[in-house]
């Protein structure tokens, strides 16, 4: 049994996963800004403002830290408001969780996530991905999904809600190489970081969509 850390619950992610850690036997806790619904009795949860995250996380402790903290260009409104939650917050997620003797990592990035992309979105998620590696985790898991399919709540994502609905077709002309960036369902992300947290080994571990559904079993 494990004592797990969790933030981004209310995620698309987040929210598969923490159904499934209720079922298991793991002590799990999730942090978060605001309470997430319809969560198992058996999952501990701590609501506060970002600020005092840090400070909780540590205090809490544990032995493995999860990130499903994410959001969008859109949603955020603009490069800044992006990077304090997809960079930073997660990051410092990450570095309380350490310091609280967490020796596992594991956190939801994205296909083509690489620190020296052009791209805004990549660029950050990679840089993420960076700084979460140099903390000294026994072990870190980067899950990089494509697409993700799953009822999403909050805010309408007129791109996302577009490309889940053309997937079955776009995902037909992805074979090869290109299967990374096939649509893969959110419930199978969560059950890949379901059953990476009893892991065994050490090291950086990159899981893309063949191997998130491998995982999945």
């Amino acid at each position: 049994m494990a004592k797990i850390i969790l933030a981004g619950a209310t995620g698309l992610v987040g929210g598969e996963l923490v159904k499934l850690l209720g079922l298991s036997t793991h002590e799990v806790h999730i942090i978060g800004r605001s309470k997430a619904e319809d969560v198992p009795q058996s999952i501990i949860q701590h609501v506060a403002p970002n600020e005092e995250w840090p400070a909780l996380v540590k205090g809490i402790g544990g032995d493995v830290a999860i990130s499903c903290l994410g959001t969008t260009m859109k949603v955020a409104g603009s490069k800044e408001a992006f990077a304090a939650v997809d960079l930073h917050l997660a990051v410092a997620f990450a570095t309380a969780a350490k310091a609280g003797g967490a020796w596992h990592m594991l956190a939801v990035s994205s296909t083509m996530a690489v620190s020296s992309s052009n791209n805004f979105y990549l660029k950050t998620k990679g840089q993420a991905e960076d700084a979460m590696a140099a903390l000294g985790f026994d072990r870190v898991d980067f899950l990089r999904p494509g697409l993700l399919r799953g009822e999403r709540g909050g805010p309408f994502r007129s791109g996302e809600a577009i490309g889940m609905l053309i997937s079955p077709m776009t995902d037909l002309l992805l074979m090869g190489s290109l299967r990374k960036y096939r649509s893969i369902a959110a419930r199978d992300v969560a059950h890949a970081m379901a059953n990476l947290v009893i892991a065994p080994g050490q090291g950086r571990f990159i899981h893309e969509n063949d191997a998130i559904l491998t995982l999945a079993g």
